[in-house]
């Protein structure tokens, strides 16, 4: 029994040293993230519906995701608060970024620590995951990250809510360290063409 023990002891420290040097490894790749283009499939797993478009990093503080036609929906994060832009509607909502599961990945600099608390982690053949929850309030949802392990770069992110309602955002096409205008990162509204600054 005590062999047991000791063994059972020895593969704990080492899956927790793995995911120690995982979840170091993936802070710094995040904080080499500073600009990205790339396309987007988001997946709501609840229903299986499906959209798609295009997505734009430019670190710290700002995104933006422009959905392909027919839609005009878009999201855009501009340093303080991320807007969402509803065509349909015809209305936008806002949030401070630190206040939303995006501050995890466009903060400066990004650390997978402190007010960051990683729950989990897992991996396939070619993939890792982490699972991070805010410290201070992890039911009000999770993110899990995704990275191919060869080359090591993010492939996905998985958000749920509060309700447990999960929806994946899958990247491909990834191009990196490119220049992009600073007003992609303002929300202009479609409908006035008014500028709304937060900086």
């Amino acid at each position: 029994m005590k062999t047991l023990l000791s063994f059972i002891m020895v593969l704990w420290s080492f899956g927790a040293a793995a995911q120690t040097n995982f979840t170091q490894q993936a802070e710094t790749y995040l904080n080499s993230l500073t600009t990205a283009k790339a396309r987007f499939t988001q997946t709501a797993e609840w229903d299986g519906s499906q959209l798609s478009g295009t997505f734009y990093l430019n670190r710290p503080g700002k995104l933006r995701f422009d959905y392909d036609a027919p839609l005009e929906d878009f999201i855009v994060a501009d340093g303080t608060f991320i807007f969402y832009y509803d065509a349909a509607l015809g209305e936008q909502t806002n949030a401070p970024i630190g206040s939303t599961l995006a501050d995890f990945i466009l903060r400066d600099p990004i650390r997978l620590s402190g007010d960051v608390t990683v729950t989990s982690s897992s991996q396939t053949d070619t993939t890792q995951s982490l699972t991070l929850v805010q410290t201070q309030d992890p039911h009000a949802g999770n993110l899990t990250l995704t990275f191919y392990k060869q080359p090591f770069r993010l492939k996905s992110w998985t958000v749920t809510d509060a309700q447990g309602l999960r929806t994946k955002v899958s990247l491909s096409d990834i191009t990196t360290g490119i220049s992009l205008p600073s007003s992609m990162f303002y929300y202009i509204d479609p409908d006035h063409g008014q500028m709304k600054l937060n900086e």
